[in-house]
C-alpha cells in the first residue's frame, strides 16, 4: 500500500494516480484526526524546503510518523522535490529514512514522468515481494 502526502499544487497526487495502485492521502492540514496506518505501506512525500533544507518534511507527514504505530509500519520512502535546490533535491525523503530507518526507494521531480512512474510500479512490485 501507497501512503502519501500532496499540496495543493497537487504533483505528489498525480504522480500516485498514474501508479494505479491501493494509496490513501494524507491530511494536507496538520489540524485534521492523526491518520492510523494498520499495516505495511510506503510512503511518498515531497519535499518543501528553504534554501538551507528547514522544513523539509511536511508537518502533517511528521504528525503521521510520531506515531509508534505507524512508524512501525513504515517500509521506505520514495521522495519527490524539485532539482533546481541541487544537494537538497527530494531532502525529505532522506530525512524520513534516517529517522525512521527504512530505505530511500526512489526519488523524483515534481509530478514525474513516465519512466519514473514505470520505474516506481516496477520497484514496488519487486519490494513488495521481499517485504510483503
Amino acid at each position: 500500500m501507497i501512503v502519501y502526502y500532496s499540496s495543493a499544487s497537487g504533483n505528489t497526487q498525480r504522480f500516485v494516480e498514474r501508479l494505479d495502485v491501493e494509496a490513501i492521502r494524507l491530511p494536507i492540514s496538520e489540524d485534521e484526526p492523526t491518520l492510523l496506518i494498520g499495516r505495511p505501506y510506503v510512503l511518498i512525500c515531497p519535499t518543501y524546503a528553504d534554501g538551507k533544507g528547514r522544513g523539509a518534511v511536511p508537518k502533517s507527514v511528521i504528525k503521521v510518523l510520531n506515531q509508534a504505530e505507524n512508524r512501525a509500519h513504515l517500509k521506505g520512502v520514495i521522495a519527490s522535490g524539485n532539482r533546481n535546490f541541487g544537494e537538497l533535491f527530494a531532502q525529505a525523503g532522506k530525512i524520513i529514512a534516517n529517522k525512521c530507518h527504512v530505505p530511500v526507494l526512489y526519488r523524483f521531480e515534481l509530478s514525474g514522468t513516465l519512466h519514473d512512474v514505470q520505474a516506481v510500479q516496477q520497484g514496488l512490485e519487486q519490494f513488495w515481494k521481499h517485504h510483503g
